[in-house]
């Protein structure tokens, strides 16, 4: 639906005090679960919409044999042909690198192995596997992108990770208002993107999951459209002691030493507050928080006594 079109039907709802009711569905994807509410679409669209996501699930999951992922990570040096989406996902992912710092890596696979995270969460019996030449880290640097050709250096190894389910909400829900929805909502296991006309036409209410009471919200945003996403070091526990997470400190390599429970991150793209939540798991709340802006970002940071922290443009959303 074009833009005009749009914004004719808009007025027309807005003169006779009506709006198309939402239509919504929740389903398990990429290692979680999804939620996609579109409004002014219909069920047919909703259901293209999940096909377009578990096509994404398919390029993109390091547990499937088949993927773009996978045949990059086994590559050995030699290029790969993949689909247009996944050249985004890279991209997104060397911008992610820059645009941190490097606190952002998305070639720790290995070492996210070596702590215990080879086996799906979801089905134990799909494992990721890697060539003897992986190295951690690796050098997205060097990663060579040509049309829809990729070539990845002999060593370096791809995790699509949670840049993968961020990447999967900007896209679906642009997919969604490219085919006619008028606004779109996709959460995909903790990472959500919302995008044109919300149900009350101004924006987006949004809750910040509470990290120690399941089902209540910490704080509560507001945003017509962005990209919100909260990353936990809680959640993805391994080892007997369960004392490792797969949160990897670049700067050891091992799980991030943290007093940080929950780190939430505003943006312009799910993609890009995906990357922007790593730092806040290696370095102090106030150093990330003052940083965060310069990004044109905010942060809600919550630390394991409970104790929150803001950015000071946080309650710009509020």
């Amino acid at each position: 639906m074009s833009d005009i079109s749009r914004a004719a039907l808009n007025a027309v709802f807005t003169e006779s005090s009506t709006r198309p009711r939402p239509v919504s569905a929740t389903k398990p994807l990429m290692g979680g679960r999804a939620t996609l509410t579109l409004l002014g679409g219909n069920a047919q669209l909703l259901t293209e919409c999940w096909s377009f996501l578990n096509e994404l699930e398919q390029l993109w999951s390091r547990f499937l044999p088949n993927s773009d992922i996978t045949k990059l990570n086994w590559a050995q040096g030699l290029p790969v042909e993949v689909d247009p989406r996944t050249t985004i996902l890279i991209n997104e992912m060397k911008d992610g690198v820059i645009r941190t710092g490097g606190r952002f890596d998305p070639t720790r696979l290995p070492e996210l192995i070596a702590i215990g995270y080879s086996a799906s969460r979801v089905d134990p019996k799909m494992v990721t596997r890697l060539p003897d030449s992986a190295v951690s880290p690796g050098r997205i640097d060097l990663v060579q992108i040509s049309n829809q050709t990729v070539t990845i250096p002999v060593g370096t190894t791809l995790d699509a990770g949670g840049i993968g389910k961020g990447l999967a909400a900007d896209l679906v829900a642009s997919f969604a208002l490219e085919h006619g929805a008028w606004g779109a909502m996709a959460e995909i296991a903790g990472d959500v993107r919302v995008a044109g006309e919300a149900p009350d036409g101004v924006a987006w209410r949004l809750g910040v999951e509470n990290p120690f009471a399941r089902g209540s919200h910490s704080a509560v945003v507001r945003i017509p459209d962005g990209g919100v996403v909260t990353s936990s070091q809680r959640k993805k526990r391994f080892g007997e002691d369960l004392q490792r997470h797969h949160l990897i400190d670049p700067a050891t390599g091992e799980s991030a030493a943290t007093s940080v429970a929950t780190v939430t991150v505003l943006a312009r793209t799910a993609a890009i507050a995906e990357t922007l939540t790593k730092p806040g798991f290696t370095q102090s709340a106030r150093t990330y928080l003052d940083w965060l802006p310069s990004q044109g970002a905010a942060g809600f940071v919550i630390e394991g006594d409970g104790t929150a922290h803001e950015s000071e443009n946080w309650s710009q959303y509020r």
